[in-house]
């Protein structure tokens, strides 16, 4: 961490750190907190966790979001172990196992709600931990102490948004200007490659950044919502363009792939309205008013069904492009397609995942209790708290191991940088504030840069280094509790990896498996000429968790292509014209109870059973459409799906 390597983009978020820890310093020791360590660290916590995950300055909103969920949390895990006390004061023990298992279901909680709210919930699972095992270490108050808790996490997490603040937050609406550009000239030539019938490697890397553009696209979304109330017009557009941008990837697939089976599918005369290389998105408009004009003189009825889709998704995308540039008012055209669809939220397919998490987390902070109890250590309390810090911030994560593994290398540099500061700064330092806050000021300084490259234990050593110093009110030097703080904090991350490592996750193969199925229950459960069912928007969901099984299993091109093949078949029957009978109906509900019980079954047996039912199903409705004399563009897409079943069931059905 020398002078040399720090690069000047990281310089600004690394002043802000060093000024959102001096502010809870200060802030801290004015109102005479008795521990003004929580404000510096929460301070330090909101601040670094963002730039961690970015890799750089976070973008406005994002330090400020952090902050509300920490309080939510604090908030939460207060009520919690306030409720725990008051019912089991008198058998402390099973006072402490009911706050193990209550982090271990608040980390089930946090791997089935959205990534970016997973933050509170296990924050509110290792607060409630705290605060019982601090009620236990010294008898206080447990009330007030609550109340004190919470009371030096708000002041930190002001301290973190005046620092931001103070330092001009990066606004990131002209990052998404420049990338909706950027999009739609990608999205243009995704189309030339498909109508050209292009290479299959070339189509599924084409497909796959654009689906993980789109998708970081929305993450944008979510930045540029919580950084002003003044974009909710371009956060409303911007949610539409998620959606437009999707079937326009959808329909050019679909176009791709019909012509595997009917290469004449696509006239020459449509080949030549893509044929033309565009490099901006001037020239991808100009291009779409003229195959505007080419439509309105075919008609509708004699354009492919694909392209024509396409072109109306594209027009819809240049619309809601520029309002969110100009975060213009929104007119009564932008209103009718803000508004034309009901979107559908996805169900999680990780449960299997988050059992798996609550197993760890309950068992790591058990084993942590026993380990205290059983040795007396003074330090035990410590080692439980991190047990139970690790163990719930790593589990949302990808990669679990790493995060325990960034913890304990950042435990392993806080001793001898806690011990410098505990033995010579700190001392030497404490009958001047100033000097004081410049120590510190360096160390966040030097560690922020740090950060923002995601150094492996840098985080970790930026709270063990403030959670061991001294910064109490009034301050105490005794080496033997410095010590027994520090390998306290060495020993729970170190307990924790060897839960993490122990208890493995065996859960990927079974979440791929279920959502494939849910792609199938999805394609089926499109068959249906109820007109409320039939607005409903499912592609935001689907392709959610299409990039969930682009982050399981990378590299697995055929589930990423017999995921895309279930989509664009969804896509396709949302939109054909079923006959309308009472027949038809009826076994439309039965179809979609077989796809939702080849999801709930839990064994492969019965699994396999419900899904030959489903392919029965299918035939016999294939059968119904031919009696009723459904049009060829309704009995095609659905005879496609059913010979993409009977192809893929053991993919679908089997461990």
């Amino acid at each position: 961490m020398g002078i040399l390597s720090i690069a000047p983009q990281h310089v600004r978020f690394a002043i802000k750190l060093a000024t959102a820890i001096v502010l809870a310093l200060f802030v801290g020791f004015h109102f005479q907190l008795e521990t003004p360590r929580w404000a510096v660290l929460t301070a330090a916590i909101v601040a670094a966790g963002p730039a961690f995950a970015a890799g750089g300055e976070p973008w406005s909103g994002a330090i400020r979001y952090r902050g509300m969920l920490r309080i939510v949390g604090t908030f939460i895990g207060c009520i919690a172990a306030l409720v725990i006390i008051i019912s089991m004061i008198r058998a402390p023990v099973v006072m402490l196992m009911v706050c193990c298992i209550w982090a271990g279901f608040c980390t089930w909680i946090s791997s089935l709600v959205k990534v970016e709210n997973s933050y509170a919930w296990g924050l509110a699972g290792y607060t409630a931990l705290i605060i019982v095992i601090t009620i236990q270490t010294a008898p206080l108050s447990t009330p007030q102490f609550a109340v004190e808790r919470c009371s030096e996490i708000v002041i930190g997490i002001f301290c973190a948004i005046v620092a931001d603040l103070l330092f001009s937050p990066r606004s990131i609406k002209r990052e998404i200007d420049r990338e909706l550009d950027s999009l739609l000239v990608a999205q243009f030539q995704l189309m030339q490659l498909c109508i050209n019938h292009g290479d299959s490697e070339a189509l599924d890397k084409a497909w796959g950044a654009l689906v993980r553009r789109t998708t970081a696209l929305e993450g944008m979304r979510t930045n540029l919502k919580i950084e002003s109330s003044r974009w909710a017009r371009a956060n409303r557009r911007l949610k539409a363009l998620n959606t437009v941008s999707l079937t326009m990837i959808t329909q050019a697939c679909e176009t791709w792939l019909i012509q595997n089976s009917r290469p004449e599918a696509i006239a020459p005369e449509y080949r030549e309205l893509f044929a033309e290389p565009v490099e901006t998105a001037a020239d991808v408009h100009k291009r779409l008013k003229f195959m505007r004009r080419v439509m309105a003189w075919t008609g509708e009825h004699d354009t492919p069904v694909t392209i024509y889709s396409w072109i109306g998704a594209a027009t819809r995308y240049l619309l809601l492009k520029r309002g969110v540039i100009t975060n213009a008012k929104i007119s009564a055209v932008e209103e009718e397609v803000l508004s034309g669809e009901v979107v559908v939220r996805p169900v999680s397919a990780e449960r299997h995942h988050a059992m798996i998490n609550f197993w760890r987390t309950t068992v790591s902070c058990l084993l942590g209790a026993l380990f205290w109890l059983w040795t007396g250590w003074t330090s035990g309390s410590g080692a439980m708290v991190m047990i139970a810090v690790v163990t719930a911030l790593a589990m949302r994560l990808p990669n679990p191991r790493m995060v325990a593994l960034d913890f304990v290398y950042g435990m392993l540099a806080a001793l001898p940088l806690g011990a410098f500061y505990f033995l010579v700064l700190i001392p030497a330092t404490q009958q001047s504030m100033l000097l004081l806050c410049i120590s510190l000021a360096l160390l966040g300084f030097f560690i922020g840069v740090e950060v923002q490259k995601r150094r492996l234990g840098s985080m970790g050593a930026l709270a063990g280094t403030i959670n061991i110093i001294v910064l109490d009110n009034p301050m105490t030097f005794h080496f033997s509790q410095f010590l027994d703080s520090a390998l306290g904090q060495l020993v729970g991350c170190m307990l924790a990896m060897m839960v993490i490592l122990v208890i493995r996750d065996n859960s990927q193969a079974q979440t791929g498996r279920t959502l494939l199925n849910q792609f199938v229950s999805a394609a089926v459960s499109s068959l249906t000429t109820n007109k409320a069912r039939r607005r409903e928007n499912h592609l935001p969901a689907l392709y959610q968790q299409l990039f969930l099984l682009l982050n399981k299993f990378p590299g697995d091109v055929a589930k990423f292509r017999l995921a895309l093949n279930l989509i664009i078949a969804h896509q396709r029957l949302r939109e054909v014209p079923i006959p309308l009978n009472a027949d038809l109906s009826a076994f439309h509900r039965q179809l979609r109870n077989t796809a939702d019980r080849v999801i709930a079954a839990r064994s492969v047996d019965k699994r396999r059973q419900t899904f030959k039912q489903l392919l029965d199903e299918l035939d016999i409705y294939q059968e119904k459409l031919r009696v009723w004399e459904a049009p060829l563009q309704v009995t095609e897409p659905v005879k496609r799906l059913t010979t993409m079943l009977h192809k893929y069931q053991h993919a679908l059905t089997d461990r």
